[in-house]
């Protein structure tokens, strides 16, 4: 299949709008919406076709209260490495929508999948978790173009969320993501607008 330039256009605005969002709307999704998203994930490449990744989504009232919990201490705990000053800008940012977002799915990987028979990990078993980050990204893609934001709150303990969330153990976990509409629409992400950091393109090298 060829896709024509205006499919490439598209598929650029896509990759340029994408953001980490932190500002959401509390309006829920509806269900064929998430069934959409659910099946683009599945399109994502895996090492081996192992399709390593489980998605639980945590509706639970409790189980996202203690998730707040923890993504508090460790953002407390992380804000305290910084000098004063990286510190109280570091304050400032908005890490997390936990509170508003409709949407909660952890995101773990299998340790060792049946699926795959091993193809393609022998040597970098880290493939799997690659593959899971594959799909959460195209994840992420999927609900760009259907206009709905995600956010991916890296600010964890990973082995008190898989607690709490009660994951089987072979399950890593790897994300936990926050789904829902944008409150906004801005074309400067947060950390551009903050002066946190800037993008900047990474150097291709020749050998």
């Amino acid at each position: 299949m060829e896709f024509t330039k205006s499919e490439v256009d598209t598929l650029c605005e896509i990759l340029r709008w994408r953001r980490d969002v932190r500002h959401f709307r509390p309006d829920p999704l509806d269900d064929a919406l998430l069934a959409r998203l659910r099946a683009a994930m599945a399109l994502a490449p895996s090492v081996g076709n192992a399709r390593p990744w489980r998605v639980m989504r945590v509706r639970d009232p409790a189980r996202r209260a203690a998730i707040i919990r923890l993504f508090e201490q460790s953002n407390t705990q992380a804000a305290a490495a910084y000098d004063d000053a990286t510190r109280a800008a570091y304050l400032q940012l908005k890490l997390a929508g936990l509170r508003e977002a409709p949407e909660h799915l952890a995101v773990f990987t299998v340790a060792d999948p049946a699926e795959g028979h091993g193809l393609g990990r022998q040597t970098m078993p880290e493939t799997l978790a690659y593959s899971t980050v594959m799909a959460i990204h195209t994840l992420w893609l999927a609900a760009r173009a259907e206009n709905v934001g995600l956010g991916w709150v890296s600010i964890l303990d990973p082995d008190a969320a898989h607690a709490v969330l009660e994951a089987p153990a072979d399950w890593r976990f790897t994300a936990y993501l926050c789904l829902g509409h944008a409150e906004f629409s801005d074309d400067a992400p947060l950390l551009h607008r903050t002066g946190w950091q800037e993008n900047h393109e990474a150097d291709w090298i020749d050998r």
